[in-house]
């Protein structure tokens, strides 16, 4: 389980007309633009926010959101359920996954690649702390000390100076010998009693810590005075107390709201809230709101338990694509979105079902490239560094492979090819045996591929080459070009009419290649995609997908704003 959410970090450190405007839902907005003889619809509009992580409710009253993977900090009026501001890296905000205030009113939060803590104060001067990588929980106690946890990058407890100056004080700290002392202390909060309440994530526990028990402990559980308050979680992942000193916590796979009683550790159900839950905060008035990584949802918990949604959940970073058809259903879209697997309806864009991947690697993996296999689909997972082959209905895994960092896989004869960069380029899955490695000359970055059966295609994001490969047997002939100067190219498909359909991420800009004369025409521009990657992660940021169904229908995620583009010839 461990290992699984390392391996989830460590891949980081490794619609529109010929007039322009996409139709959404009857209306006609400024943005994507499809060649004369297309035309594009948003299909699916996703989340406002790339996963909502830690919240928490400002000196203004607007309830602050940090999310890590779109790398910015948002506040919300939640009055009216309106993004009124976002902080991202022109405020010294870079990757944050927890947010506070301090009684000053200066906000803090948690940049968790690059391990540093921000501060805000009220004048807007920005101040930054190293700490360490993996830096995530952030609060302060009653008399105004500040702290902050490891988690997932890194294991252990740190008391800060509020001003960011003196050195940090380390509590628990890692060691050779036991390098996860406590099991990623997550999102927690001071009880009325001064302890230190939190959950354990890579546990099944929420545990009360005494701050000044010890200092500088790699054993904690011997040299701390540590109480286990609740177990027999799945996956606990944050705790926070309301204004009556309640102590309330979020399961983020059951997705359940629920009180536990300080003394006795009896858990009370509050509300059922779906997969994916985060984070929790409590306005001055006891108003609760809980924030969703999965979706990046952010709701109002009412006293009844129903909610109030202040900003509504759906695709949150939308990577690979796939058109699934099969003889008397409804085509589907399956959609690879960081945590989940979403199915829509192809025609009409409605969410039919999604899967929640695993992050304590057991079943599904969380995707980040999909492709249609028969009645099986074939994933890859940058946060697990894993591929997967799975049963398109009931997501059962029947294949499972390690890799390094995969990009994108799929099926070519009886095997399957990966493009996988840490396993030195594009590979056959079975054996690992080179068909197009990285030599650093001519190959650098393969992302995306595609196939006819027979052929293969790759493209390098970071040359702009997209190139051939031809087979003999199992046997890779030398690869041959068939476009260059492309801008970041990454999705690939083939269109069945002669023609590789291909994503340039750096233009947002969808293309066609001729296979046999080489020109290149121009389908879209104005696409959303391209998101720029939050600190310390790899360029390829997330590799946009791009299908075609039988009819010719071509589909196209876009990572900037959430969304599924469906492009149509007139």
């Amino acid at each position: 389980m461990r290992w699984a959410v390392c391996s989830w970090i460590l891949s980081f450190v490794l619609v529109a007309n010929a007039s322009g405007g996409v139709a959404v839902g009857g209306e006609v907005v400024a943005s994507a633009t499809a060649a004369p003889g297309f035309e594009l619809i948003e299909l699916v509009r996703g989340a406002a926010i790339h996963g909502a992580n830690g919240t928490y409710v400002g000196p203004d009253g607007h309830l602050y959101v940090a999310s890590l993977f779109g790398g910015e900090l948002v506040a919300i009026d939640v009055d009216r359920g309106e993004i009124v501001r976002r902080y991202g890296p022109e405020d010294g905000v870079l990757g944050p996954d927890d947010v506070t205030f301090g009684p000053d009113g200066s906000m803090y939060w948690t940049d968790l690649i690059p391990g540093e803590v921000g501060r805000r104060a009220p004048d807007g001067t920005v101040t930054k702390q190293f700490v360490a990588p993996g830096v995530n929980p952030i609060t302060f106690s009653p008399d105004g000390r500040l702290f902050v946890g490891l988690c997932f990058m890194g294991d252990g407890l740190v008391e800060l100076d509020p001003e960011l100056i003196a050195p940090p004080r380390p509590i628990v700290v890692a060691s050779e010998e036991n390098p996860f002392p406590l099991g990623f202390f997550n999102a927690f909060d001071f009880g009325p009693d001064g302890r230190l309440y939190g959950p354990l994530y890579a546990a099944d526990m929420f545990i009360g810590f005494d701050v000044d028990s010890c200092e500088a402990s790699s054993q904690p559980w011997i040299d701390c005075d540590i109480r286990v308050l609740a177990s027999g979680f799945h996956t606990p992942v944050a705790a926070k107390f309301d204004a009556q000193g309640v102590l309330h916590v979020l399961d983020q796979w059951t997705g359940e709201l629920f009180t536990v009683d300080l003394e006795t550790g009896e858990r009370t159900l509050v509300a059922e809230l779906g997969q994916g839950l985060d984070n929790l905060a409590f306005d001055a008035t006891d108003r609760l709101f809980v924030t969703n990584a999965d979706d990046g949802s952010v709701v109002e918990v009412l006293a009844d338990g129903a909610v109030r949604t202040l900003s509504s959940g759906g695709l949150i970073l939308p990577a690979g694509v796939t058109v699934y058809e099969r003889n008397g259903e409804a085509a589907s879209l399956f959609v690879a979105d960081t945590f989940r697997l979403w199915e829509f309806d192809a025609e009409t864009g409605g969410l039919v079902a999604f899967t929640k991947g695993s992050l304590m690697g057991v079943g599904m993996v969380p995707p980040n490239s999909v492709r249609a296999d028969g009645d099986r689909l074939i994933l890859t997972s940058l946060n697990l560094l894993a591929l997967q082959v799975v049963d398109a209905r009931s997501s059962d895994v029947l294949e499972h492979y390690q890799m390094g960092v995969p990009y994108d896989a799929l099926r070519l004869g009886s095997d399957l090819v990966v493009a996988d960069l840490l396993g030195g380029g594009v590979l056959w899955a079975s054996s690992g045996a080179p068909i197009l490695p990285i030599d650093e000359q001519q190959v650098w970055y393969p992302v995306g591929l595609a196939t006819d059966g027979e052929r293969l295609w790759v493209s390098d994001w970071a040359t702009g080459i997209v190139w051939q490969v031809a087979f003999d047997g199992a046997s890779a002939l030398p690869a041959v070009p068939v476009a260059s100067e492309l801008a970041n190219p990454e999705g690939l498909a083939f269109d069945g009419a002669g023609g590789l359909l291909v994503v340039e991420a750096g233009a947002g800009r969808l293309s066609r290649i001729d296979l046999v004369t080489g020109g290149i025409e121009e389908i879209a521009t104005g696409l959303a995609v391209g998101l720029a990657p939050i600190a310390g992660a790899t360029p390829a940021y997330v590799v946009t997908g791009v299908a075609v169904d039988s009819g010719g229908a071509i589909y196209v995620t876009g990572d900037v704003a959430n969304v599924v583009y469906r492009i149509r010839r007139r």
